[in-house]
């Protein structure tokens, strides 16, 4: 089994999701933690940040490339449709 190395911080819940969907649309290995812990309140969150995504190796620079790709789009209202 491949050992899964930290890649990048993430900010927020909404960029965890989106990031997430986006990993696994594309069939990347990963995992989201979370920094939440229940006993304190989120207070690791508000220190630390939402939490990390982990991958191989191997996929460390593909995911940097789509987390980067998420957070630049990630508050960019959606295209209207011309419907």
């Amino acid at each position: 089994m491949d050992e899964y190395v930290k890649v990048k911080a993430i900010n927020n819940a909404v960029e965890a999701t989106i990031l997430e969907a986006a990993l696994k649309e594309r069939g990347i290995p990963h995992l989201m933690i979370s920094y939440h812990d229940s006993a304190y309140d989120g207070l690791f969150q508000a220190q630390k940040g939402w939490g990390i995504v982990k991958a191989p190796q191997e996929f460390v620079d593909e995911v940097k490339a789509i987390y980067e790709d998420v957070a630049r789009h990630e508050w960019e209202p959606p295209a209207e449709s011309e419907d």
